[in-house]
């Protein structure tokens, strides 16, 4: 906006010391990133300790003293700090929202459920473009001009106080509580959260809460040591898919795209409010795409559409890069307007299947003991990617200009042929079992692709476990672990 550029002394695009505005619209997001990162890590400690539903609480509280900070700044200094701020917060969410979403979901609605982190981002890129649109026609020359960039960064407070006003309603995590023995609760809440007027004896409560208990009973048996995350084989291939699904998905360009599409429309000859316009239209767009996520990724499977919605964007990028390098800094409208094209083009294949999905995917493929730990490790690198992408994607937008989509082009390349190689399906398995694709043997039970009979069976051992109130009775120690046999599943390695 040109009352930010007036504000602290900062030179528009094409005027003399722009390199030097090209810096600072990189430390600003490359701060905002370092403070995530910092967030990732606070959370992977605090999910545990002291819950998902209080750490998303404090993750609210942070994030409204940075936006406070932010829309505050009288200095460019001032503004840093409160990016840095504001991304603690941010990284803090990042984590814990979409783990706790997938913890209070059905294997059946989990991945509809956990998409609503990408639909939600939605909503807020979205806000944040229209809030830029409105407000870029506020009087340059009013005394009070510093309204148009102060009040939509004042806005960002506004959805952590929402959900600090909610809290009474939000539960913790029935998972989280029986791993501090708080067994009741938990059961509780999972009754709550399947409650059905179709189902008044809880059958499905008791089902899955009869699962979940069975396979903390046989965590506690391994108790994660420091750095467990990367011990075990099963451990490093899920810390490595993590990885590579973050970072991948943060060199397919998104940040870049959404963070500067002012700058890339502006490059391809968009002057005035258009850019502006364009980038809400484009934001707004991706609304649509994740709500289609949250009704197709459980059909379809999380593996599918992160390879199809990768290979889209790649492909996207590749044919903007070929027609920036060819018309910007002429005069063919065509050639120009065929670059705006894949913008859009782009954005379909993300947000229809990558966005939503990725925070499905990062979360679900770990353990319930290592699962704030392994799903901070994904996001913390989705955010150290974007120190690379968001710092450096200003200036070299200015300085080698299409060479830049490059950057992005050639990682993704690799980052699909990696995902065809390492990546299993996760769709329709409980939180719990998801472990057998990675190589884990202590499996208490199994959902997925067990016969009707066997779903029976384990009903009516869910039904006598709750009605009697008490865990399974201990059995000796040499006991084998437990396995699907014929029509029967036996209880699990319950140990003295």
């Amino acid at each position: 906006m040109p009352a930010v550029y007036t504000y602290f002394g900062l030179a528009t695009q094409g005027e003399p010391g722009y390199d030097y505005t090209t810096n600072i619209i990189g430390a600003l997001n490359g701060v905002n990133s370092a403070g995530a990162i910092a967030g990732c890590l606070l959370s992977a400690w605090a999910a545990d300790a002291i819950g998902r539903k209080r750490t998303i609480l404090v993750g609210c509280v942070i994030l409204i003293i940075g936006g406070a900070l932010c829309t505050g700044s009288i200095s460019i200094g001032m503004f840093l700090a409160g990016r840095v701020v504001a991304g603690i917060g941010a990284g803090v969410l990042a984590v814990c929202v979409p783990m706790y979403q997938g913890e209070v979901s059905t294997a059946e609605t989990r991945g509809a459920m956990m998409c609503v982190t990408g639909i939600m981002y939605a909503f807020g890129y979205t806000a944040a473009g229209w809030m830029g649109f409105a407000c870029f026609f506020f009087p340059a020359d009013s005394p009070s001009a510093t309204f148009a960039w102060r009040f939509p960064l004042a806005l960002q407070c506004l959805p952590p106080l929402v959900v600090l006003a909610g809290s009474k309603f939000i539960p913790y995590s029935p998972r989280w509580l029986l791993a501090k023995d708080r067994r009741e609760e938990a059961f509780e809440i999972v009754k709550h959260l399947h409650a059905s007027t179709t189902d008044p004896e809880h059958v499905a409560a008791k089902q899955e809460f009869y699962l979940m208990e069975k396979q903390f009973e046989m965590d506690k048996l391994y108790k994660p040591r420091l750095f467990e995350i990367f011990r075990t084989k099963a451990n490093l291939r899920r810390s490595l898919v993590a990885c590579l699904l973050m970072w991948g998905d943060q060199f397919l360009g998104i940040y870049v795209m959404t963070n500067y599409g002012v700058l890339i429309y502006a490059s391809l000859g968009l002057s005035g409010f258009k850019p502006l316009l364009l980038n809400a239209c484009w934001t707004t767009f991706t609304i649509v795409g994740n709500v289609w996520t949250f009704f197709y990724v459980d059909r379809y499977g999380r593996r599918t559409f992160l390879m199809v919605g990768a290979m889209g964007c790649t492909t996207a990028l590749i044919f903007l890069c070929a027609l920036t390098a060819a018309f910007v800094g002429t005069t063919n409208s065509a050639g120009l307007s065929g670059a705006v094209f894949f913008i859009w083009f782009y954005i379909f294949w993300w947000c229809f299947f990558v966005d939503a999905t990725q925070y499905v995917y990062v979360s679900e493929i770990w353990p319930n003991h290592l699962r704030s730990q392994g799903t901070a490790l994904g996001i913390a690198v989705f955010y150290l990617a974007s120190e690379v992408t968001l710092v450096g994607a200003p200036v070299a937008l200015n300085s080698i200009g299409w060479k830049f989509y490059l950057v992005l082009i050639c990682p993704s390349i690799c980052y699909i042929i990696a995902m065809w190689f390492l990546f299993p399906e996760t769709k329709g398995r409980t939180l719990e079992e998801i472990g057998t694709l990675f190589g884990d043997e202590h499996i208490a039970s199994h959902w997925y692709g067990i016969s009707d009979e066997e779903k029976e069976q384990i009903a009516q051992n869910a039904l006598k476990l709750t009605r009697s109130g008490r865990l399974p009775e201990e059995r000796p120690a040499n006991v084998p672990e437990s396995k699907i046999v014929g029509e029967e599943i036996e209880d699990v390695s319950w140990r003295t």
